[in-house]
């Protein structure tokens, strides 16, 4: 069963987003004791030069500037390791993922801390998680050629360790978005809350 839900929001649209209504929908269908919520929409600090000295320095070493570069990414990971199960409300933006998510990934993908290098090649160190992604797109179907949003996201989760993933998808809204946000709340109440 899960016990600690991290719901990720990211549209910068509030009281008419899709995406924010069903990634709520998806969380309340787990009814996990633990919900940590964070909201994207206004914006996440790109990493610097910094940001970069500090994630590649020891822990041992760092200095405190490096430290407090690190502050944000080190909160955002915690919340990440908390997690059993990763919710994502996501609107698709030109194509592809918020800016504000972009730099979200770029704040916790952190060699050593979620993922290492191996001869095998890089390895995911979040293992044993579940992420549910509540996408909402105008005019892209999930899945086409010019869906730019699923692959890149999936191929990500998996880099930190989680392959247990899932997209539920009200895609297409403009040409219906009754039918849309209708199969995707279907999607979302067939979702096995199984651990």
């Amino acid at each position: 069963m899960t016990q600690t839900i991290l719901h990720i929001d990211t549209s910068a649209r509030h009281k008419e987003s899709v995406s924010r209504a069903l990634s709520e929908r998806v969380v309340a269908r787990f009814d996990a004791p633990t919900v940590v919520y964070r909201d994207l929409s206004g914006g996440v600090p790109l990493i610097d030069e910094g940001w970069i000295a500090g994630a590649y320095t020891p822990d041992a070493d760092r200095t405190p500037a490096q430290r407090d570069s690190l502050a944000l990414s080190d909160t955002l990971i915690a919340e990440l390791k908390a997690a059993d199960t990763v919710v994502i409300g996501l609107p698709m933006y030109n194509f592809g993922i918020p800016a504000s998510l972009k730099g979200w990934i770029d704040q916790v993908a952190r060699v050593g801390v979620t993922f290492r290098y191996s001869e095998a090649g890089p390895e995911g160190l979040l293992t044993g998680k579940r992420a549910i992604i509540a996408v909402a797109t105008g005019g892209t179907a999930l899945g086409s050629d010019i869906d730019f949003v699923s692959d890149y996201l999936r191929h990500f989760l998996k880099f930190i360790g989680i392959t247990d993933v899932t997209f539920v998808a009200a895609d297409q809204l403009g040409a219906d978005a009754d039918a849309a946000i209708a199969t995707a709340h279907a999607s979302i109440d067939a979702l096995s809350i199984a651990a």
